[in-house]
């Protein structure tokens, strides 16, 4: 079993879990208990739970689970739920006072460490969304802006506030070719299938993602996903976004078992010569997505399929964006800067304390 608070960053936990047992049961713990133990979550436990049943890894899902494993919660999951092990990643953990929520578990042996995702963390990312709203330019697109903003966030370096010398960190993701591997479905098109192209940012991957994957794999038999490389999405949206990087971003679509098979930097405009390359059979777009700046003087990108009888459009399942996921951060940003406070701290002195963590 594994026990999360379950944002966006966590889906890369599923495959390494899923490899120490049989079946994998994955724990959502309620928006009441994230707020006293970490503070106001990204996204809420509706939201969470949605994302949660779509990762290709989890077999079941328990709502409600509490934040601390006591000798109560454990006993039910051993006895009732047929529990064998709880799994968590080596970065910490803390209840409010400072102690170890996963200590039970670990006096009794039921406790395996899993290696974490270097450099994804929802404290990371709540981060890179305080630093890009900062700049009140960030609301409008300013192209020397634009384009600090990529170069910090692909080298991965530190920015600093504007006017001050507080460094604010930003993506530290170490992608390997292995990873990709790992997520990769491993399936391609059986002869006849036909294939269903949908393309997007896809960033801060959340429930609205997963309902619009969810209804346009029902319209076919194999499921593509275009993700537009982020100066593309930085072009487009402005300088706020992309929160995630370009693989960032993949990794979060393949976890998703609606996902077939990603093209990882897909063109904006969907062209003959790639409705040709990957046979694609039907072209989607939902109708819910974020202001687009350059929409006017670029036209239809998709003006081919369109042509050709290869598009539709289908209503999005659930009205939410990652702009209205920015929005929830600057609008609660007192709250989200004291729980990053609080959590920097527990992360500095997990660095401190880091030793090697043998991947499963």
């Amino acid at each position: 079993m594994v026990e999360s608070t379950f944002e966006c960053s966590h889906a890369t936990i599923g495959d390494q879990a899923r490899a120490c047992g049989d079946y994998l049961v994955l724990g959502v713990v309620p928006d009441e208990e994230v707020i006293m133990a970490k503070g106001p979550p990204v996204m809420n436990e509706d939201e969470r739970l949605c994302t949660v049943e779509a990762v290709r890894w989890v077999d079941e899902v328990m709502p409600g689970v509490p934040y601390e494993i006591t000798e109560e919660f454990m006993t039910e999951l051993f006895e009732k739920h047929k529990i064998d092990f709880i799994v968590h990643g080596d970065d910490p953990c803390l209840l409010p006072d400072g102690t170890d929520a996963y200590a039970a578990a670990k006096r009794v042996n039921r406790f395996v460490t899993i290696k974490r995702t270097e450099g994804v963390s929802s404290t990371d990312i709540v981060g890179r969304m305080l630093m890009c709203t900062r700049a009140s330019s960030c609301t409008s697109p300013n192209v020397s802006e634009q384009k600090t903003q990529l170069r910090t966030f692909s080298q991965g370096l530190e920015a600093l506030e504007e006017g001050g010398d507080e460094a604010t960190s930003v993506s530290h993701f170490l992608p390997t070719s292995r990873r990709f591997v790992q997520f990769s479905s491993g399936k391609k098109p059986a002869p006849g299938d036909k294939i269903v192209y949908l393309d997007g940012a896809f960033d801060m991957f959340h429930a609205g993602h997963v309902e619009i994957l969810k209804q346009a794999k029902s319209l076919g038999d194999f499921l593509l996903v275009g993700i537009h490389r982020d100066e593309v999405v930085t072009a487009h949206r402005g300088p706020h976004q992309p929160i995630l990087g370009l693989h960032e971003r993949s990794l979060s679509v393949l976890a998703c078992k609606y996902a077939d098979e990603v093209i990882i930097g897909a063109p904006f405009v969907v062209t003959k010569d790639l409705l040709i390359t990957f046979n694609i059979n039907l072209v989607v777009h939902g109708t819910c997505g974020e202001k687009n700046f350059r929409s006017k003087e670029e036209g239809d990108p998709y003006a081919v399929p369109k042509d050709l009888g290869l598009f539709q459009t289908v209503e999005s399942p659930r009205l939410l964006t990652t702009g209205d996921i920015i929005k929830r951060v600057v609008d609660n940003r007192t709250a989200y800067e004291a729980r990053n406070e609080k959590k920097n701290k527990s992360q500095a002195n997990y660095y401190e304390q880091k030793s090697f963590v043998e991947e499963l």
